[in-house]
């Protein structure tokens, strides 16, 4: 099919609006469960075990289903695809709100992970219907919506739970999911597509592949890291991922294309993606956390969810200032540039909360240091990839980056989670302040390797057309 007009004036900004709504949605319901989690248990009778199906089934559910959605988009058409998902993510949502019991609720948050696919089709809508010229902007301030959600959910689930009761957490998903279903409606139809069938051998060897390490990460706690189960599941979904990648080369129409993903600006941009998710995501979990650490056991801030929120919220605010001027930078300076200089000011911001963390004003100052970088280098990824990649395979490529980045995220949470634990006495039932320590000069580490990894873009990459098969 034809491309789509341009959408102009303020129907242009009222587009990027819907979509980065839709974003936040998902994002927020990534991590808005976790500071209910005690509550929820206590509501509904369950136990810790139980209820850690609330965060793993919706993490497994959202990776099998974000590449899957984006190659459906590119077939069926984004527009209907994004409508599809926020439906779902809307329904799921009220679902989880009213759920009677433990089981309806993991059924529901696994439903709810059809939301992963809203990311990588709002960036494939992106792609099809702005101008060369105004997609980066467009782009830096979805993705950067992304970036702060993820963080944005814990401090909106601490507040709900302090302020309102926990099915707040998930209708605030619902009333955002069918506002941007809703707003969805106006956007332009469907330009170009992938026409091929589901490829249903891809979908059942990319589950496994990516079930199996997943569940491995999210049981490292009980289990631990060497435990034979543990490192079983690992490298058994790592091999099956070898035999995916091996099946999807052979196949004529594939989930995933791996030739599109094999290029050097995709593969290295991935690559940048996945540290950037371990050292983000172990940002957003250590500075709520230690901020409400009692200052009793000498180095805790002793603030509530609502202060903790207020303390993020300078840089949140820096983070989305700097995913709407990642664009523009990115146009006279190249993404790659934007990207490396990113991961700097994250790694530099990580790095000095490592060594100075003991107040507020310490924390603000640095914390907004970290997610302006954050907020640069999040929001010209996804423009490396569209450029990288022909539009009408934009959804699968942006599906499989997003899709990086969680891997990278649930990776470097449990990690940091393993570090923290590790170091709680029995006197105090708090992590030390040196493990505080330790775990940021560990993000800090992360976002340096992607700074490097990044210095491995190309400069320039132009595809206009499929590849041929």
């Amino acid at each position: 099919m034809g491309e789509k007009e341009t959408p102009k004036g303020g129907r242009e900004g009222l587009l990027v609006v819907i979509l980065a709504l839709a974003a936040a949605a998902f994002a927020l319901a990534q991590t808005a469960v976790l500071p209910g989690i005690g509550v929820l248990g206590g509501e509904l009778g369950a136990s810790a075990t139980d209820m850690s199906w609330v965060m793993s089934g919706y993490l497994l559910s959202a990776a099998v289903l974000t590449p899957v959605f984006g190659r459906l988009g590119d077939m069926y058409g984004k527009r209907r695809l994004l409508i599809a998902a926020l439906v779902l993510f809307a329904v799921s949502s009220a679902v989880a709100a009213l759920a009677p019991n433990v089981w309806v609720l993991v059924a529901a948050r696994i439903v709810q992970g059809a939301g992963g696919g809203i990311i990588p089709l709002c960036m494939g809508i992106i792609s099809d219907t702005f101008s060369p010229r105004r997609r980066p902007m467009a782009l830096g301030i979805v993705g950067a919506t992304a970036g702060i959600g993820a963080g944005g959910g814990l401090v909106m689930g601490g507040l709900l739970i302090d302020h309102a009761s926990w099915p707040w957490i998930f209708w605030s998903g619902t009333l955002m999911g069918v506002a941007a279903a809703l707003g969805s409606l106006l956007l332009p139809g469907d330009g170009a597509r992938t026409p091929g069938r589901i490829d249903f051998g891809g979908l059942v060897l990319l589950t496994v592949g990516l079930v199996a390490p997943l569940f491995a990460l999210t049981r490292t706690s009980t289990w631990g890291w060497g435990d034979t189960r543990t490192l079983g599941l690992i490298l058994g979904g790592l091999a099956v991922l070898v035999v995916f990648v091996l099946y999807e080369r052979r196949t004529a129409d594939p989930l995933v294309d791996m030739r599109v993903l094999g290029r050097p600006a995709v593969l290295t941009t991935n690559i940048t993606m996945l540290m950037f998710g371990f050292g983000m995501f172990g940002a957003f979990m250590l500075i709520p956390q230690l901020a409400q650490t009692p200052r009793a056991v000498g180095y805790g801030l002793g603030l509530n969810a609502t202060g903790a929120g207020l303390l993020m919220l300078p840089g949140c605010l820096v983070m989305l200032v700097a995913g709407g001027l990642a664009g523009a930078i990115a146009m006279k300076t190249g993404p790659r540039v934007t990207v490396t200089t990113g991961a700097v000011l994250a790694s530099v911001g990580l790095a000095a909360l490592a060594l100075s963390h003991g107040s507020q004003a310490a924390v603000i100052g640095w914390s907004t240091v970290l997610f302006g970088g954050i907020g640069l280098g999040m929001a010209a990824i996804p423009n490396i990839i569209v450029e990288a990649c022909p539009r009408e395979m934009s959804g699968q490529a942006t599906g499989v980056n997003s899709l990086i980045r969680s891997l990278g995220s649930s990776l470097g949470s449990q990690i940091v989670a393993t570090l923290l634990a590790g170091s709680v006495t029995l006197a105090g039932h708090v992590p030390t302040d040196a493990a505080y320590g330790h775990a940021f000069w560990l993000g800090a580490g992360g976002l340096a390797l992607a700074a490097l990894a990044s210095l491995l873009i190309p400069r320039k990459s132009s595809p206009t057309t499929v590849l041929a098969a």
